[in-house]
């Protein structure tokens, strides 16, 4: 496997584009389009949240019922949530609307919406938008770029990932975009991400490749707790790579699920460290755990921590509120074996033996601290079990942005 540029035009098969449909912002692209030139197999994984946005109800519905998709259309500044039989139409006539400017089935588009809650999208600015987009559809990694960009609300860069890996003696390459920096929380976090494959491969299989990568990547970070009414994943394989069909367990669908986690993880990272007037990626590797449930508990449990992530702000090495925070996750440990290190590009500090104080230097783990990207190292001494969560730093900024988001 290996890193390779782009996004989601990445594999063979898949074009993008973009353009600015003024639905809420101005000056700038609001709209993107995602279109497979074959009809694809489709995985989806959707928010817990009981209030769902219509797309959210509308997308799982054509994942449900295997109907194969050739298209995906998403909009940025409104959500389409809370918006009653309105919205659902919404659904409906964007898909038409594409449908007929690809010339494919609407049972086959699928459609996004991220942005403020509550507000109904304007109808004809979608319609224009989808018009202006399907003559620009490219293959290249603008297009692709330009789509992420398209799709941001208040993240601060677009988030893009792409592999290859063989599978069979072909090669399959996978390339996503996402986007997300606020409402994120474990559980299928406002969060969307796209993904695309050239990989031949059966819905089961599919669906059954993304479901795992999604506990362990997606399922794994928080910024600020809130899990939004959009949340979304979905994931289209074309095919075109041209491998023997992966129908079942083996090594040719390990070495395509290692691959898709590849692309899911880094853009999940990319979501944590962006999250709203963050300044540092804060990741949580919890080792020497009794098993992989309790060590994943554990991880969350710090990452959302209010004051642990104060703390990572201020650059404060108070290790209290680690172990704080190990303990109310309501896991059974031992407080007096557990160990706490910090780490980042500065170093790497043990601030905590078997529960009390190592007498560390603050002002080495100040300077440890203060890089973009810290993790902490919870070691609980209880097995061989391992879990990793991503977060960020909580900020006054983040107040800032959500207390004038809607204006």
């Amino acid at each position: 496997m290996k890193t390779i540029d782009g996004g989601v035009t990445a594999p063979q098969g898949f074009k993008a584009a973009s353009c600015a449909a003024n639905i809420k912002y101005e000056n700038r692209e609001d709209m993107a389009l995602i279109y497979s030139e074959d009809v694809c197999k489709v995985a989806g994984t959707f928010t817990r949240n009981v209030v769902k946005a219509a797309p959210v109800i509308w997308d799982r519905n054509i994942v449900n019922n295997n109907i194969g998709v050739q298209a995906i259309v998403v909009n940025s500044g409104i959500a389409n949530a809370c918006t009653g039989d309105e919205g659902i139409s919404m659904c409906i006539k964007t898909a038409q609307a594409a449908s007929s400017a690809l010339h494919i089935p609407y049972e086959g588009v699928l459609v996004a919406s991220t942005g403020v809650i509550g507000m109904q999208i304007p109808m004809d600015k979608i319609k224009n938008g989808i018009n202006d987009m399907v003559p620009k559809l490219s293959y290249d990694n603008d297009a692709a770029h330009g789509a992420a960009q398209a799709i941001m609300t208040t993240d601060t860069i677009p988030k893009e990932a792409a592999v290859s890996v063989e599978i069979g003696g072909k090669e399959v390459v996978i390339g996503g975009m996402s986007k997300g920096s606020g409402m994120i929380h474990p559980n299928m976090c406002t969060m969307l991400a796209f993904v695309s494959s050239d990989v031949n491969i059966s819905e089961e299989m599919l669906k059954k490749a993304l479901s795992i990568v999604v506990e362990d990547t997606y399922n794994m970070i928080s910024v600020d707790g809130d899990t939004s009414t959009n949340d979304t994943c979905l994931l289209l394989a074309n095919g075109r790579a041209g491998n023997d069909i992966i129908d079942s367990e083996g090594p040719d669908f390990d070495a395509f699920t290692e691959a898709l986690f590849e692309v899911n993880r880094t853009l999940a990272k990319m979501m944590a460290g962006d999250g709203e007037g963050a300044n540092a990626l804060f990741e949580v590797k919890v080792v020497g755990a009794d098993n992989v449930a309790n060590a994943k508990t554990l991880a969350k449990s710090v990452v959302t921590s209010s004051l642990t992530k104060a703390a990572i702000y201020g650059h404060d090495a108070n290790w209290g509120r680690i172990l704080c925070a190990l303990g109310y996750a309501g896991v059974d440990f031992d407080p007096e074996n557990v160990d706490l290190y910090f780490e980042s590009k500065a170093g790497k500090l043990q601030i905590v033996s078997k529960g009390v104080s190592t007498g560390y230097s603050e002002e080495e783990a100040t300077k440890i601290l203060s890089e973009d990207a810290v993790t902490a190292i919870c070691d609980m001494h209880m097995g061989d079990a391992k879990a990793t969560a991503w977060g960020c730093d909580l900020t006054h900024e983040y107040v800032s942005i959500n207390a004038d988001y809607r204006s």
